[in-house]
């Protein structure tokens, strides 16, 4: 059977060690060498750059988030043990973790750990498709001509090289399409190496719950639960006609990936169409200071990303799901194209008055859209707002002392709700 070293990269027989440097994290499977759709996906991103940055947190629980009303970004591995999950109240994950270290997140720190990844791809093919800062698809057909070496050989490397020049870590899935190849992403984390071939594709899926699927959220779970469907065996029993009659669009594409199939293509050079920020709650909340302190932080996140891609945008949208699952959704076209936290917050929280009192809410998000470059934004004041063209200025120039000094050298109170 086709093997790999995952250390030494050599590629074997199945061994239970490898004879070269006797590692024993070695990577068998019948398609190995035959396989080049893959997902990249890094191990408790934030988490890993504040480890790596500090060396003295090696060792200890790690939480990205704000404040003690806040909610978790993101936790490292040694967090995640203890029950520590994203998006849970900060409070509620200080109670299973009261050791944990808290760090607001430094969105400029990741940006360029997100770069220097970026890169270590494109040197093994230009077809790459990022879904966030932190993970990727990357399609490697024909390129074992140009390294020498098979994809999977070529994957190994790039996260050896990952670990090796920029101390993070990530996890590979390898399959046939793209949808297979994010499920195996997932399989084995951290540091791991998935493979779903296409002879196993039907007997992997088999008994695999229908939540597997990227974007079925537990909204849609409990509308297929509710017509019997819950694991990929009870898709098949469905017919195409029958499931897009029920469920449009959705039903067809579940039609396909109950099957295994999947035609969509990497898209490379596809331009990013929005940048947005959400969050569920722990706990349904109507409270209008939590509520309004998540709005402020998920502007600012959506704002440093526009600033860190060189973008903005003419369209802000609020997303609001209650507690019955029912959404909401609210958008305002803008006079002229913003990146700046404080007018994409302005503009949400205008939104979120205007829908008035409907909660309790699980869910809450905040978007911008109609992406253009950043060198047509904030180009006028607003007359209705004298202050606008000072906070803009302020803004600025928060943004370049936190560049200097660190994200936490500035802190609005907002933030700490």
């Amino acid at each position: 059977m086709p093997a790999l070293c995952r250390d030494c990269l050599i590629q074997l027989e199945t061994e239970r060690r490898c004879p070269a440097c006797g590692s024993p994290r070695i990577l068998a499977h019948p398609e190995l060498f035959g396989l080049s759709i893959a997902h990249m996906d890094c191990d408790a991103f934030y988490a890993s750059v504040e480890k790596r940055d500090d060396p003295s947190l090696a060792d200890k629980p790690v939480i990205i988030g704000g404040g003690k009303r806040g909610v978790v970004s993101t936790a490292c591995y040694v967090a995640r043990i203890r029950g520590v999950r994203s998006a849970m109240p900060m409070f509620q994950a200080l109670k299973l973790c009261p050791d944990a270290v808290i760090i607001r997140p430094r969105m400029q720190a990741y940006v360029e750990a997100s770069r220097a990844i970026r890169a270590l791809m494109e040197e093994l093919t230009p077809a790459i498709e990022p879904l966030s800062l932190d993970e990727a698809f990357l399609d490697l057909t024909g390129t074992e001509r140009l390294h020498g070496a098979p994809p999977a050989v070529m994957l190994a490397k790039l996260i050896k090289r990952m670990h090796d020049e920029l101390g993070l870590t990530g996890s590979i899935g390898l399959s046939h399409n793209k949808f297979l190849a994010k499920v195996a992403s997932d399989l084995d984390k951290p540091r791991g190496f998935s493979v779903i071939g296409a002879a196993e594709t039907d007997a992997f899926l088999a008994d695999k719950p229908v939540g597997l699927i990227w974007g079925v959220g537990q909204a849609t779970r409990s509308s297929l639960e509710n017509a019997g469907i819950r694991t990929f065996t009870d898709l098949l029993r469905w017919e195409q006609s029958a499931l897009t009659a029920r469920f449009g669009s959705m039903g067809y594409r579940l039609w396909h990936l109950a099957r295994g199939q999947d035609k969509r293509r990497i898209s490379a050079h596809e331009p990013m169409k929005s940048i947005s920020n959400e969050t569920t709650f722990f706990e349904d909340t109507n409270d209008p200071d939590i509520l309004d302190g998540h709005l402020w932080r998920m502007a600012e996140k959506v704002s440093d990303r526009a600033k860190a891609k060189q973008l903005a945008g003419r369209v802000v949208t609020l997303k609001l799901k209650r507690a019955d699952h029912s959404g909401l959704t609210r958008r305002l076209s803008l006079r002229d194209a913003t990146q700046l936290a404080d007018t994409i917050y302005r503009t949400a929280r205008n939104l979120f008055d205007q829908v008035g009192d409907q909660g309790p809410y699980r869910l809450l998000g905040c978007g911008l859209s109609d992406l253009c470059s950043e060198v047509d934004a904030d180009k006028s004041g607003d007359l209705l707002d004298p202050g606008a063209t000072k906070r803009s200025e302020a803004e600025r120039a928060t943004d370049a002392i936190r560049q200097k000094f660190g994200s936490e050298a500035i802190l609005k109170g907002r933030a700490l709700r």
